[in-house]
C-alpha cells in the first residue's frame, strides 16, 4: 500500500510543478513515506532523514524534507523537529496547502483535490505492473496493529471506479494488476447496472470482493490479477471458487497466520484458530492444486512461551509455506498489545526468527523443485547487467561459464503466476546448439515469455527460454 501511496504523492508534486530528481543531493524537496507498523520501519525512516538533511550542493537552505505515511503520535513527536513538514497520508489532498506554508514554496501552483486521497490519480511507476487500491483502513483491530488507528475504518472504493481504472491500465498495456487493501476479503460496495431496465431495484447491485474479482477478470485483455492482503476469518468458499475458476487470477494467496498457537492468536485478536487455518489451507489446495501460499508471522509476541513458539514451528512444517514474512514483535503505542509486557528478549526473538527461516528454506526448496521440467509463463520484470558477481532474489549464486569465472551474459528476471522468482538468459545464442526460442523483442521487460525450469533454490528457480508452447503449469 505504501508504494501505491507514493505514486499518488508523486502525482500531487508533479501537478505542483516539481520534477523527479534521482540525486537527492540536488533535490529541492525530499518526501519520505514511512509506516509506524514496526519499530524497524521507523528506524529506517529516521536513518533516511539523517542521510538526507541539508545535502543540496547548490544551496543547502533550499533542501526541505517532508515526512508522511501512517505515523503514530509518538513517532511524530520524535521526528517532527527533524523535518520541515509532517502529515498523515490521509491528508494528501491538502499537501499543496501545507507546502504553501513553507516560504520558498509559497508561489507554487496549488490544485485542489477531494478529501479522499484515493481519488488522487497515481503516477504509475511501472508501464506493465500496477497497484490498484480497492479499499483502505481496517475494522479488525488486531492487538498488535496500528493500521485501524492511523488509516481509520474500512472504506471501499466504488466498484465502477476500480473497473474503469483497470480498463485504462489494460488498454495502455499493463500486464499485472495488483489489488490492494488491508483486508481485501471485506471489500463491500455497490455498482450501477446500466443494462438492467425491467426492474429498477436491480440497477444498484451490491458488490463483495468475489464479485469484484469476477468483474475484473471479465475485462478483455491479456493480464494477470493478484490481490493483497487476505484475512483467514474472511476467506470464503465463494472467494476460493472464484480464484479457482477465473483464468486471469493468479494461483497465489498471501494468507497471514501470525502465530501457530491458539492462545497467542486470541491475545492477538485474530478471531480464528489454528484448526480453522489448517482447514482453510486444505480447502484452498484442493480447489486450486497449483496454488502457492505465503504468510506473515510475528515471533516474540508478549507472553509467547517457547512451547507456544514450537507450535508455530510445527505449523510451518505442516503447511510447508512457499514464503513467509517473519517479523520480530515490536511494541507500538496506541495498540492494545502495548499494554502487555514485551517480555521476550531480543536475542530470543532473533533465534525464533532463524528457526522459522531455516524451516522455510527447506520447504521453499522442496516446493520449488516441483517446478523442474515444467514450462511456465513468466512476466519479465528486470534485466540484470553483465559481469554478475553476486546472488540475487532467487537465492542462487551467479552463473559460471565453466572456467570458474562469473558469466558475463545478460540475465532476465521475472515472476511466474504463482509469484516465483525466475531468472534465465536473454540471448538465445548461448543456449544449446539448434535451440530456437521466441523473444518478443530486443527488450522483453514487461512481456510474457515461456520458460522451462531447470534448477531450483529456496527462494526461486532458474530456467531457459523455450519455443512458444502451452505452459505445463498454470
Amino acid at each position: 500500500m505504501n508504494k501505491s501511496d507514493s505514486e499518488r504523492i508523486a502525482h500531487v508534486l508533479e501537478k505542483m510543478g516539481y520534477k523527479p530528481e534521482d540525486d537527492k543531493n540536488q533535490a529541492d524537496l525530499i518526501v519520505i513515506n514511512m509506516c509506524s507498523v514496526r519499530q524497524s520501519a521507523v528506524d529506517r525512516a529516521y536513518s533516511k532523514i539523517q542521510n538526507s538533511k541539508c545535502k543540496n550542493k547548490n544551496d543547502k537552505s533550499k533542501c526541505k524534507i517532508i515526512l508522511t505515511g501512517c505515523i503514530l503520535k509518538e513517532d511524530k513527536k520524535k521526528l517532527e523537529d527533524k523535518v520541515d513538514l509532517i502529515f498523515s497520508i490521509r491528508d494528501l489532498s491538502r499537501l499543496p496547502e501545507k507546502l504553501s506554508t513553507i516560504e520558498q514554496f509559497s508561489n507554487r501552483t496549488i490544485e485542489q483535490w477531494d478529501n479522499n486521497y484515493l481519488q488522487i490519480p497515481p503516477k504509475y511507476q511501472s508501464p506493465f505492473s500496477a497497484y490498484v487500491p480497492i479499499m483502505t483502513g481496517c475494522n479488525n483491530f488486531c492487538s498488535y496493529c496500528v493500521v485501524p488507528y492511523l488509516r481509520g475504518p474500512e472504506y471501499s472504493r466504488p466498484a465502477g471506479e476500480i473497473v474503469d481504472e483497470i480498463k485504462f491500465l489494460v488498454k495502455r498495456g499493463c500486464k499485472e494488476i495488483i489489488l490492494l487493501g488491508q483486508n481485501v476479503n471485506s471489500y463491500k460496495s455497490k455498482i450501477q447496472m446500466s443494462n438492467v431496465k425491467s426492474n429498477p431495484k436491480l440497477k444498484c447491485q451490491k458488490m463483495n470482493f468475489s464479485k469484484l474479482l469476477r468483474m475484473v477478470n471479465d475485462i478483455p485483455g491479456n493480464f494477470w490479477i493478484r490481490f493483497l492482503t487476505s484475512h483467514p476469518k474472511d476467506m470464503t468458499d465463494e472467494l476460493v471458487e472464484i480464484v479457482a475458476k477465473c483464468d486471469k487470477i493468479c494461483e497465489y494467496i498471501h494468507l497471514p497466520v501470525q502465530s501457530g498457537d491458539d492462545k497467542i492468536l486470541k491475545k492477538m485478536n485474530r478471531e480464528y484458530t489454528v484448526k480453522h487455518y489448517i482447514s482453510l489451507i486444505k480447502k484452498i489446495r484442493k480447489a486450486i492444486p497449483s496454488v502457492v501460499i505465503s504468510t506473515d508471522i510475528i515471533v516474540g509476541f508478549p507472553g509467547e512461551t517457547k512451547k507456544q513458539f514450537e507450535n508455530t514451528a510445527k505449523l510451518f512444517r505442516e503447511i510447508k509455506f512457499d514464503m513467509a514474512y517473519i517479523a520480530q514483535y515490536s511494541s507500538r503505542s496506541e495498540t492494545t498489545a502495548f499494554k502487555l509486557k514485551d517480555n521476550v528478549p531480543r536475542e530470543e526473538k532473533k533465534r525464533r526468527e532463524k528457526v522459522l527461516t531455516k524451516i522455510l528454506e527447506k520447504t521453499g526448496l522442496e516446493n520449488n523443485r516441483k517446478y523442474i521440467g515444467k514450462t511456465v509463463e513468466v512476466l519479465v520484470n528486470n534485466i540484470k547487467g553483465k559481469n554478475l558477481n553476486s546472488s540475487d532474489s532467487t537465492g542462487q549464486a551467479p552463473y559460471h561459464d565453466g572456467t570458474g569465472q562469473a558469466d558475463s551474459r545478460h540475465i532476465l528476471m521475472g515472476k511466474t503466476r504463482t509469484f516465483k522468482n525466475v531468472r534465465f538468459f536473454l540471448d538465445s545464442r548461448f543456449l544449446p546448439a539448434g535451440r530456437q526460442v521466441q523473444i518478443p523483442d530486443s527488450n522483453p521487460t514487461g512481456q510474457f515469455v515461456k520458460v522451462k525450469i531447470t534448477e531450483a533454490a529456496p527462494w526461486g528457480v532458474k530456467g531457459e527460454l523455450v519455443e512458444k508452447e502451452k505452459a505445463t503449469s498454470r
